[in-house]
């Protein structure tokens, strides 16, 4: 199975701030919307919780939540209490490929045995609370690359990136 991290991401690596996303960007949802779909996506409970009620669970697949909390409920999600219990749950539904979401404490237990990276590199720094690990780019080999100007509805220019480790 593959695993694989999902993340847009300043310079300064920021993905969130105040439990949300520090910018707009239309197009981005839209890329994460479609390469997700049909496919199982993990997050956290803080991500979970920061998402739009209407979009809880995200639709059109499996929605795995982790907590270390015992009796947090997510109505339509699979909650599980470890790493390992949400891979499980996965592997048991014979998935090629899952989706990690975030936050940035579940990017950091996850980093160590993902195959893959699709980043949304943001060109901007911006002030956030939550961070993606840092990488390093020596496991690491881009795969893909392509580039979106800023626009009337994107104030700034960001890249999606596909890197697979190597």
């Amino acid at each position: 199975m593959i695993i694989s991290l999902i993340a847009a991401l300043t310079e300064n690596r920021v993905i969130g701030k105040d439990n949300d996303l520090p910018w707009r960007l239309p197009d981005d949802m839209k890329y994460f919307m479609e390469t997700t779909k049909g496919h199982y996506v993990i997050m956290g409970r803080k991500n979970y919780q920061s998402l739009p009620p209407k979009f809880r669970p995200l639709p059109h697949r499996t929605n795995i939540v982790v907590t270390r909390s015992p009796h947090f409920e997510a109505p339509g999600c699979q909650v599980v209490h470890t790493p390992a219990d949400a891979l499980q749950v996965a592997r048991a539904a014979n998935q090629q490929e899952l989706f990690v979401i975030g936050g940035a404490e579940i990017y950091a237990q996850f980093l160590p045995h993902a195959n893959r990276l699709y980043l949304t590199e943001i060109k901007t720094t911006l002030a956030g609370d939550t961070y993606f690990p840092q990488i390093n780019s020596n496991e690491w080999k881009e795969l893909s690359r392509k580039h979106h100007a800023p626009d009337y509805k994107h104030l700034f220019a960001f890249d999606f990136v596909v890197y697979e480790r190597i």
